[in-house]
């Protein structure tokens, strides 16, 4: 059986590990997954602008596949959380842009839903992926 490992991102994972009792990321074998990550940085504050928040969570899961051993070019599917004011053109245009910035010609698979509220109210964005690393 695989061996099971968890990982908490520097900064801000450590810091919900602590007070929330959860981890960032699972490693079992080669299969990397990780929780939603929002726009914050290690404070818990978010940028004013939409198309930052974005960025800066992308920015998150690059920090907490790091960690655990992965990248953005090992990713395999994404699952993505959008509090929406205005529709999803905005979110979709700055997440298409980082896909390909980040990934390349990488296309993994992509589930994308609309919600009425994230885990901070401040959020407007979390993003989660699996990927697969040896």
């Amino acid at each position: 059986m695989a061996e099971i490992e968890f990982f908490a991102t520097p900064g801000y994972g450590e810091k919900q590990l602590r007070d929330m009792h959860y981890s960032q990321a699972v490693r079992i074998g080669d299969r990397v997954e990780i929780s939603g990550q929002g726009g914050w940085d290690d404070e818990f504050e978010f940028p004013e602008a939409l198309e930052d928040e974005i960025v800066r969570a992308f920015d998150n899961v690059e920090r907490t596949l790091r960690t655990a051993g992965a990248t953005w070019a090992d990713v395999v599917h994404v699952n993505s959380y959008h509090v929406l004011e205005n529709g999803f053109e905005e979110h979709n245009r700055v997440m298409v842009e980082q896909f390909r910035l980040r990934m390349g010609d990488r296309a993994p698979i992509w589930t994308e839903s609309g919600v009425t509220a994230l885990g901070n109210p401040k959020m407007r964005i979390e993003i989660r992926v699996t990927a697969i690393s040896q």
